[in-house]
């Protein structure tokens, strides 16, 4: 186990560096898979630790599989943006949630219900990637940054694993249990009941595989990414000692409710709404009742990263909880596609706050007709100047207060 921090400063690359050989120099191997996160999670820290394994296994095979969840596979020049342009592109794997696939166990029904308080009460098959499986490799590294996370109260540790290579099946339940218990009560916390199934899947089946985990705990200002913390480590105490930090410097805490906020959505980072609604989950605790939130998009293209998801999201909208329940139970097509059903709850406010998108690609139409209104992003841009907006409460030269947000996957906001 290795564990270090250094919230003051970050921690430099040459001593992220000699944690990373100390961590596998006494080990004997051949074949090793590393498990980093996509471009969807740029300021993780992950890329760079990435490559410096790939740097550090010189001698050794080693083979990179995306932790894509239901994103999109990574291009060529995200590779390189993201984990640099020494690593070949024949050493990245694609993973494949829908058919790539193999069930390795089973959340009982019991289980589940009596974590999810009743709410949901069906077993869950674990599925992972039939990548994880080859036992040819000696070593699978799972690299992943700790950071308050919608579905599951606190992202990473396993959840690489069963849902970033994970199938179809868990997905689906684990993101429509997390809609059914409610996000306003699991962000930024670690024991929620997702986060529960994720650790019986650990105990009971991940931890027969050989898998270490490689976390971290980042802050980024002015376009700078510090790592403050990184945990070695084969079982919970790193995670949760990630966890401590996380939530002290990736919460941050709002006076007021804010009456207007504009979210800015990296074009390298966003191209989805199923990515960039983080700025709707991550903002929505501290959100004025009646309040209004305009998402500036220059890279967001479409609605969902996988095209079953786009067709569904474009078919059924963001409804809010109680309507998209009853077309779940309407609808077999909702029914097999649970985590879609599950990023419409997130995606709704509920009626409590506007959401206004300035995507670059669609159009008034196509967003009107999901939920959300819509502004063209040559205006919100003039508007609302976001380059000149500095984090948290800002004037307007109109004299109108906002609260910016440069990037929603980097904290949780709440009052």
């Amino acid at each position: 186990m290795i564990f270090i921090e250094n919230e003051k400063n970050g921690l430099d690359e040459n001593e992220i560096r000699e944690q990373l050989i100390a961590a596998v120099s006494d080990l004997s191997l051949k074949k090793v898979l590393l498990v980093p996160p996509d471009i969807t999670r740029l300021n993780s820290g992950a890329g760079i630790i990435t490559a410096e394994l790939y740097d550090i296994l010189e001698n050794v095979h080693v083979d990179i599989l995306p932790a894509l969840g239901t994103h999109k596979p990574m291009t060529r020049e995200e590779e390189i943006k993201f984990f640099g342009k020494d690593i070949p592109d024949d050493r990245f794997l694609v993973h494949n949630w829908r058919r790539g696939v193999t069930k390795i166990g089973e959340i009982p029904a019991q289980f589940v219900s009596s974590v999810s308080d009743g709410l949901m009460n069906e077993s869950i098959d674990i599925e992972v990637s039939d990548y994880l499986l080859d036992p040819s490799y000696d070593l699978i590294i799972s690299i992943g940054q700790v950071v308050p996370h919608e579905v599951v109260g606190m992202a990473n540790y396993t959840k690489n694993i069963v849902v970033g290579c994970g199938g179809s099946s868990f997905i689906n339940a684990s993101h429509m249990l997390g809609a059914l218990y409610g996000m306003e009560r699991i962000m930024g916390k670690d024991h929620s009941p997702v986060r529960k199934v994720f650790d019986y899947a650990q105990e009971n089946f991940i931890s027969k595989m050989n898998v270490l985990y490689v976390l971290t705990v980042t802050v980024t200002e002015n376009e700078k990414t510090d790592i403050l913390g990184l945990y070695i480590d084969k079982g919970r105490e790193g995670f949760e000692k990630a966890v401590k930090l996380s939530q002290k410097r990736n919460i941050i805490r709002v006076e007021k409710p804010i009456d207007m906020c504009i979210v800015w959505l990296d074009d390298a980072e966003y191209h989805s709404m199923w990515v960039g609604n983080k700025a709707i989950y991550r903002t929505r605790m501290a959100m004025a009742d009646g309040g209004k939130l305009i998402i500036i998009a220059p890279g967001v293209n479409m609605f969902g990263e996988d095209e079953e998801n786009d067709r569904l999201i474009r078919k059924y909208g963001y409804a809010g909880r109680d309507k998209v329940l009853e077309l779940c139970k309407e609808n077999k097509e909702l029914q097999d596609n649970l985590s879609v059903a599950a990023h419409l709850i997130h995606g709704s406010t509920e009626g409590r706050f506007e959401v206004t998108y300035a995507p670059v690609e669609l159009n008034w139409k196509e967003v009107g007709a999901v939920g959300y209104g819509f502004v063209a992003l040559s205006t919100a841009m003039n508007r609302y100047h976001p380059p000149r907006l500095k984090p948290g409460f800002n004037k307007l030269p109109d004299g109108k207060e906002v609260y910016f947000i440069e990037n929603p996957a980097l904290g949780l906001w709440m009052l």
